[in-house]
């Protein structure tokens, strides 16, 4: 652990220092806080384990991630779970004497398996089990061999879980390329997220916000080694209990944070011609207190693109440009996660998360400057621009919990401090000065306060009760530095400014579950939120005024779901969700850090308001497993970028995109994931999602639509594996995302093609593999086309996209596998910007 900081942390300042002494007195605060509640209440107990080993009863081979789940003898809810490893080996720790009930399950390969009594007593704390013999389930799977390997996807009544980890293709990339994989979720080009064809969805970690990814979504997921993500969660519909934000829902990433017996860990990583990676996690356990520590990092090799780009204004005059760039990235990401069970009833766990990376972009372009009414006013010139960007940020997070002596009855409190800076300086030069030439500093910084509270209450067999309330605290600043002149050290007085954004929102929800007759579940919901904001731009020559405003909704959220039999299942969902624009949405500085291409943010906008009913069918059919949905989703005030003509000035145009609330939108989707094993050794993945972008543009937007009708997107996934002999696995996919339209024309589409081969050593503690991405094209082609009154823009983008790598993996020590506790969540912000900075916080 003390490596980890050695290695990745940035030099020490005052800054630095600074915010090092808020952290050691919270944590000494903190600590006196949990030494007087050890000592005057929550005593601890004498706890033992019960362990033991899972046998196929045919093959007489361990079964690999079986779900272990222990009651009470006569207990309906589980107290505790783990999965077996890859042994078939299972340990329950912290188990107070007494009679218990275990049950083992392997979801549509095996019968379910329940031993009661399991007896522990104050004399002989542990039981060991021994062997337990599963049978496998004959009606649910006939003919079907049982590998004990578990599945890449699992759908859940609230999520659909994507586990990465059983993926070889992900080893030496990083969570954008993961990302790509996972049923229902696009990744464009430049790494920005969308769910369902909707661009407004939360991102998590464990459960959690990140400072980092609200101030740079697509360039933290780049830092994220595949390697440390264990599963993705797919949430399209949540409920009430989650925070309302993001039209499209949420997507959690769930590293691998592992309870283990003792000291035990593991190395991973790739070296390739596009990027390179390594990760480290090590893990320890000893009764009460786990501890888990993981570093990594990656760093790509500089890529050359070419740019081609033309603007055609009022049909006379024209300009554009050839760019040729090179950009070379690096990222690191770290954490320590601390637990400690003070008895059965009161743990305690924190987290300390620690990001770092940028990128340098360095380019030169080929200007054109063209009009058939006045010919005298044509030139050429040639543009050199260099980027610097720098974002660097920690999340803190303390959780306890506390159990009533009723099974599932608790309470949770959680709270996290999250900051994070974004730092970008820029330089352009005209030759000849066609342009003014320019330099520009903006440090933006973010500071975010979350409080939670969470109470369970299992009122008996038939409902349960939940609820909770938030607050979250943010306080953003963004300093933008702006220098002209001979030497581009004089203050432009006009573009200069600071920028000043106070947020708060506070929340609070109440949730049902109900039993219901004939195998119906019935999960109703409500939630408050109220969003208090405030903006204080800051300019000597420009007239802004501070402005506020505040956006109270009720949200609620219904699904019911119905089981048939064993392997069926049906849900109907409906859910309301809010998107509120965020900074860079709101900051009315025009960022003229490209003179054709400016931006302008609108702090009169409104946020969008979604509303989707949808439903679910998933079933397994022998070795296969099928879920389909259909889906409806209406949007209010829709947030979308319009581009509009800047008036000529010395022969030069551009456009000026501001965002407004153009009016409303229709879709109608449909998503489908399947899998199959046509024969023993082969596994045939898919999945599609297709909708429907129907805009009702409102007032003066109208008249800004470049085409009218009702357009379908979709975006395909599919993947084959070959499981062959001597460990040995091969895998193929490929991904298809259509461009994506808004009211003025389109944005890229995205497809990939991808190898990867495998082979384990050490009875599969060691591998190594072999990746290959889009192998037949060194370059994908990006191209967008933009039109509306008084102007036509396109652009084609290749980007080097060709890569060979080498990757390997060892692993040591005994793991016993847990699924992470998933805790409340931030996603309360449209993430569309990909920087906190102000008017130049464009990367």
């Amino acid at each position: 652990m003390i490596v980890t900081f050695q290695v990745f942390s940035p030099p020490i300042t005052k800054n630095t220092l600074h915010y090092m002494k808020r952290i050691i007195i919270l944590i000494l605060l903190f600590c006196s806080v949990i030494t007087a509640k050890a000592q005057f209440g929550g005593g601890s107990t004498l706890t033992g384990k019960i362990s033991g080993t899972v046998i196929d009863s045919v093959t007489k081979k361990p079964v690999q991630y079986a779900s272990i789940a222990i009651y009470l003898s006569q207990g309906k809810a589980p107290i505790n779970g783990v999965l077996t490893d890859e042994k078939g080996s299972f340990k329950l720790y912290s188990i107070k004497p007494g009679s218990y009930r275990i049950t083992i399950t392997f979801i549509g390969g095996y019968k379910t398996k329940t031993i009661n009594p399991v007896v522990t007593t104050p004399s002989k704390l542990d039981n060991n089990m021994g062997n337990i013999i599963l049978s496998p389930d004959n009606k649910v799977l006939n003919e079907v061999q049982i590998t004990g390997k578990g599945p890449l996807i699992e759908n859940h009544i609230d999520k659909l879980v994507y586990n990465a980890e059983k993926d070889i293709t992900n080893t030496g990339g990083n969570a954008s390329d993961v990302l790509q994989k996972v049923p229902l979720v696009a990744v464009d080009i430049n790494g920005n997220v969308s769910l369902r064809g909707d661009a407004n969805v939360r991102v998590l970690i464990n459960g959690k916000p990140s400072g980092a990814m609200s101030a740079s979504l697509s360039d933290v997921l780049k830092t994220i080694p595949a390697d440390q993500i264990k599963s993705i969660e797919v949430i399209t519909s949540p409920s009430a209990k989650y925070d309302a934000e993001g039209s499209a829902g949420i997507i959690n990433i769930i590293t691998k944070q592992k309870n283990v017996s003792g000291v035990s860990g593991s190395v991973s990583g790739g070296i390739g011609t596009r990027q390179n990676n390594g990760n480290f996690n090590l893990n320890y356990n000893k009764n009460r207190l786990s501890i888990a520590a993981n570093i990594g990092g990656n760093l790509t090799w500089p890529q050359e693109s070419i740019t081609n780009f033309a603007q055609t204004f009022a049909d006379t005059a024209k300009q554009g440009y050839t760019r040729n760039s090179t950009i070379k990235r690096y990222g690191t990401i770290s954490s320590v996660t601390a637990a400690y069970d003070f008895n059965n009833y009161n743990n305690i766990s924190s987290t300390f998360r620690y990001n770092r990376g940028g990128f340098d972009v360095n380019g030169t372009s080929n200007n054109y400057y063209t009009d058939s009414n006045t010919p005298t006013l044509d030139q050429a010139y040639t543009n050199g621009t260099a980027q610097h960007n720098l974002f660097d940020g920690f999340d803190w997070s303390v959780d306890y919990t506390h159990k009533f002596k009723k099974e599932g009855h608790e309470i949770d409190f959680s709270g996290q401090w999250s900051h994070s800076i974004v730092n970008t300086n820029y330089t352009n030069l005209y030759t000849p000065e066609a342009l003014p030439n320019q330099r520009g500093i903006n440090d933006g910084t973010n500071n975010e306060y979350t409080f939670t509270v969470d109470y369970t209450l299992p009122i008996n067999k038939v409902f349960k009760f939940e609820a909770g309330g938030k607050t979250i605290i943010r306080r953003l600043n963004s300093i933008y530095d702006v220098f002209g002149g001979a030497d581009l050290n004089t203050v432009d007085e006009v573009n200069t400014n600071t920028y000043d954004y106070n947020q708060n929102v506070y929340a609070g929800y109440s949730v049902f579950t109900i039993t219901l007759p004939k195998s119906y579940t019935l999960l109703v919901g409500a939630r408050y939120e109220s969003t208090d904001i405030t903006g204080d731009p800051s300019n000597s020559l420009q007239d802004l005024q501070q402005f506020s405003n505040s956006y109270p909704i009720f949200i609620p959220s219904f699904t019911i779901q119905k089981q048939l039999g064993t392997t069926q299942t049906f849900k109907l969902s409906y859910s309301k969700r809010i998107t509120r624009p965020s900074l860079t949405y709101l900051n009315p500085f025009i960022n003229k850090q490209n003179i054709q291409a400016q931006t302008e943010g609108n702090p009169e906008l409104s946020p969008e308001i979604s509303q989707t009913v949808e439903l679910n069918y998933n079933t397994f059919i022998k070795s296969s497993v099928i879920n389909f949905s259909v889906y409806y989703k209406h949007i209010n005030n829709l947030i979308e970028g319009i581009a509009t003509p800047l008036p000529a000035s010395d022969s030069i145009q551009g456009t000026l995109t501001d965002y407004r609330n153009i009016g409303s939108n229709n879709s109608w989707g449909a998503s489908f994931y399947g899998s199959i094993n046509p024969i023993k050794i082969l596994t045939i993945r898919g999945s599609a999602n297709a909708y429907t972008y129907n805009p009702v543009p409102s007032g003066d937007f109208a008249a800004d639509q470049s085409a009218s009708g009702t357009y379908v997107q979709y975006n395909i996934f599919g993947m084959a594996e070959l499981d062959l002999k001597h460990d040995i696995v091969a895998q193929v996919f490929t991904i298809e995302n259509s461009p994506r339209r808004t009211i003025q024309g389109t944005n890229p589409s995205f497809s990939l093609l991808g190898f990867g081969v495998r082979k384990q050593f050490m009875n599969k503690k060691a591998s190594l593999g072999l990746n290959v991405l889009q192998p037949f094209n060194k370059y994908k082609y990006f191209d967008q086309n933009i039109s509306s009154p008084g102007f036509t823009q396109t652009s084609s983008t290749a980007f080097p996209f060709r890569s060979i790598g080498l990757t390997f993996s060892y692993s040591f020590g005994k793991l016993t596998f847990s699924n992470p506790k998933q805790k409340d969540n931030n996603d309360d912000e449209k993430q569309g910007d990909q920087g906190i900075g102000g008017a130049g916080g464009s990367r």
